[in-house]
């Protein structure tokens, strides 16, 4: 039985002080769940929020990754330095990295793996824009995105990582996919792997990341092949964040 797993990415927001107000208020409002949860902070961020969840149910992620063990990397964060803050997590592939700063399918394949190599796990995010969406490029945009990582890794690197199935078109937009359209791509991730390794297929969470919000996770969460939410803007706010956990 698969757990299910909600990751808050508050990407390039906050500050310290708000920063740690929205950590102790999360940690304050948690409660027996049979779900996994983590929050992907900014980086100069980590080394205070790791105190905060230290002892806590909440884990600790990062945003990124270097894709190199170290060197003249100017303002690269590498995996080594991540652990040292216990970071279990390390998100890798977002759309806006993709988007913005020029991430390609080999470069977040490279990251991916200097995630593992420091036991952070890789999540590991893929999906279309609507142009692509419109073309019905969906599935052949997500297996580039997955082979990458397959080539350089193998799928057994697939065992110690999550997916996050980011519908571009449904990020900051207002628009989210229908729980049968999210399900449509979550389900065909799972058999993409499972064609190559049925156990790990069957074992890897492979999260939603379009825009969920308090009032539709309940329903793309009960979706059979969606196992919790890579969460932006709602993750802001810690009753937001809370609920949307409790919907699992």
């Amino acid at each position: 039985m698969r757990r299910s797993l909600v990751v808050g990415n508050w990407k390039m927001n906050g500050t310290l002080a708000s920063s740690e107000l929205l950590a102790k208020g999360i940690i304050a409002g948690l409660s027996d769940n049979n779900a996994d949860i983590a929050v992907c902070v900014p980086y100069i961020y980590l080394p205070r929020i790791s105190e905060l969840l230290n002892g806590t149910s909440l884990s600790l992620g990062a945003q990124n990754v270097g894709d190199k063990v170290s060197g003249a990397f100017t303002g690269e964060i590498s995996a080594a330095m991540l652990s040292e803050f216990n970071c279990k997590y390390a998100i890798v592939g977002h759309s806006e990295r993709r988007t913005y700063y020029g991430d390609t399918n080999v470069s977040v394949a490279e990251r991916f793996c200097q995630a593992q190599q420091q036991n952070i796990i890789p999540v590991l995010c893929v999906g279309e824009t609507l142009e692509q969406r419109e073309q019905d490029q969906t599935f052949a945009v997500i297996d580039a995105q997955l082979d990458a990582v397959i080539n350089l890794a193998g799928i057994a690197a697939f065992s110690t990582a999550v997916i996050a199935y980011e519908p571009v078109w449904a990020i900051g937009t207002g628009k989210t996919a229908t729980d049968e359209q999210a399900q449509e791509v979550h389900h065909y991730i799972r058999q993409f792997i499972a064609a190559k390794d049925q156990t790990i297929a069957d074992k890897i969470q492979i999260l939603y990341g379009g825009s969920a919000k308090p009032d539709n996770a309940k329903g793309l969460f009960a979706m059979p092949d969606i196992d919790g939410g890579l969460i932006g803007g709602a993750s802001l706010d810690a009753e937001s964040f809370l609920k949307i956990y409790q919907s699992i």
